[in-house]
């Protein structure tokens, strides 16, 4: 296959708050021949995001940041249209790191096969992917959730936490999860949430909590930050485990956020907080994936994803992610 051209998404300025469409950049760049051991993909989906937040900021962090006028990268499945690679063959899907463009030309030894008779080959950038582990990893290996406890968890409708709400379930936990709107917190009832709470119109998150887990709470999936990780404190039991997942209530913001007022809690409860990256946890992938894919084959665990089509609306996707827009998975669909 000849390919001259392909279009791929830059980042054009850092973002001062919340992202605009003014900080990203629709380029068309040549594609170079390949060499020995290259394959060139041809991108069918590709995922957004909110640790991508993060990368847009020129800071030292657990993953180098992004760099200005060039591509973004982040999670993407293709199929492969050329190969150099005695590996990796024409047709094979692949998933890879070289998303936010349509065609990509990576080393065959970075990209995964993936079996599309397993799942639709978009799962594997969520439920299957890096998202469905994070929430695997967290209560497994991090929480080491057992069964009868309480959990709770936040930003419950997206693509980490559905997946966490489902996973505790499967594991014989109660749970409660907090989402933004009633139409977000039918569907976690549907899934398996014993109780919901739509935090903008709870009031008291606090009270709220407590109501929905008279007996406290054992763990907390922390994705949000701010006003949930103190509500989730007051109310947990001793001896608590907090996993410290994400905080996307601050990613965007323009001044150091407060911090919980009750961290002295941690103390007399002896509670664990523990940051994750789900990168630690790459090496149990086979187990997550033969544990987590089984539930899915069986039906015991539901996804849904909200897809935008084409290389153009992938920044929207991702801006959408900080106004509340997905339920499930965010993904942007390219051919």
């Amino acid at each position: 296959m000849y390919l001259e051209s392909t279009r791929e998404i830059h980042l054009a300025s850092r973002p001062v708050g919340l992202p605009t469409a003014a900080n990203f950049e629709l380029i068309t760049v040549p594609v170079r021949p390949l060499q020995a051991g290259e394959v060139l993909i041809k991108n069918l989906w590709m995922s957004v995001d909110p640790y991508m937040r993060g990368r847009m900021m020129d800071r030292e962090s657990y993953v180098p940041p992004y760099k200005l006028q060039e591509a973004l990268e982040g999670g993407a499945v293709g199929e492969v249209v050329e190969s150099r690679s005695e590996t990796i063959k024409v047709g094979d899907l692949v998933l890879h790191q070289l998303g936010w463009r349509e065609h990509a030309v990576a080393p065959a030894a970075s990209v995964q096969k993936i079996d599309a008779r397993q799942a639709p080959p978009q799962a594997f950038l969520g439920v299957l992917g890096m998202t469905g582990m994070t929430a695997w990893a967290g209560l497994t290996r991090i929480a080491e959730l057992k069964a009868g406890e309480t959990v709770f968890v936040s930003a419950a409708s997206g693509a980490v936490g559905a997946v966490a709400v489902q996973i505790a379930k499967q594991m014989g936990a109660r749970v409660v999860a907090s989402v933004g709107s009633d139409e977000k917190a039918a569907w976690l009832r549907e899934i398996g949430a014993d109780a919901v709470i739509n935090y903008r119109t709870a009031g008291d998150l606090t009270a709220a909590l407590r109501a929905a887990a008279p007996e406290g709470i054992n763990v907390y999936f922390e994705n949000v930050g701010g006003a949930h990780l103190e509500a989730a404190l007051n109310v947990m039991k001793p001896f608590g485990r907090v996993i410290m997942c994400g905080m996307i209530e601050v990613y965007n913001a323009t001044e150091p956020p407060k911090g919980p007022s009750n961290l002295a809690q941690v103390i007399g409860k002896r509670i664990k907080l523990q940051g994750m990256i789900v990168s630690d946890h790459f090496g149990a992938y086979p187990e997550f994936l033969k544990q987590v894919g089984g539930w899915l084959a069986a039906g015991k665990i539901q996804t849904r994803e909200t897809v935008r089509e084409g290389l153009d609306n992938a920044p929207d996707a991702f801006i959408g992610l900080f106004r509340g827009d997905n339920t499930g998975k965010m993904l942007v669909k390219l051919a």
